[in-house]
């Protein structure tokens, strides 16, 4: 059950990366036709930052948590192997 949860949280932080990347690169396209005088939807993207690409950041940074945490937990629960046998 939890490597499928894992599988899935991971999958989602790939796609959620990705989202996050091409936010990213329309912001610096939006940023130097703004100072080109070429409308790139610079303007759009502001008004898309509070309700899409804000939460898209906040949810790539909890499940990266969420990850860590979970592998964490993992490990203090898991049969520690003694190297010497």
């Amino acid at each position: 059950m939890k490597d499928l949860f894992l599988t899935w949280l991971n999958r989602l932080l790939v796609a959620d990366f990705f989202f996050v990347i091409f936010a990213f690169l329309w912001f610096l396209i939006g940023v130097a036709g703004y100072y080109a005088g070429i409308p790139l939807g610079l303007e759009l993207w502001y008004k898309l930052w509070i309700p899409v690409f804000n939460p898209a950041i906040g949810i790539m940074v909890g499940g990266a948590i969420l990850n860590w945490a979970i592998n964490k937990i993992s490990q203090q629960f898991s049969p520690k192997s003694d190297i010497n046998s």
